[in-house]
């Protein structure tokens, strides 16, 4: 991988943590338990909790998300970082800057 193409994308990966970790922050404080105390009534309470279980599951796949973040940017050094695993071609840069932690090419990702 060229060094201005490995730079772009380290730049992405920098970026994509840092928003990634501030929307864990925001789901953490959305996903407080809604304390029985509140008057908020039966319905709001239960449209409450429909909502509490949607932001759980954004929370955990923005915390998946930031471990294959954090891995890649490990990697990103190495001589395999870039080549699909599956076709072991390159992995072309445009979708390495859309999608940082990518392994594979679009083909073989489908």
């Amino acid at each position: 991988m060229k060094k201005e193409n490995q730079i772009a994308v380290q730049n992405k990966i920098l970026e994509e943590i840092e928003k990634t970790s501030s929307s864990i922050l925001k789901y953490k404080e959305l996903c407080k338990p809604i304390s029985p105390d509140d008057a908020i009534g039966r319905v709001s309470r239960m449209d409450a909790i429909n909502n509490k279980s949607v932001l759980e599951a954004a929370l955990r796949k923005s915390e998946n998300r930031l471990k294959k973040l954090k891995i890649v940017q490990k990697e990103i050094k190495t001589s395999g970082f870039g080549v699909c695993l599956r076709c072991k071609k390159n992995i072309p840069i445009a979708r390495l800057i859309l999608v940082p932690e990518s392994k594979k090419c679009v083909n073989c990702a489908l």
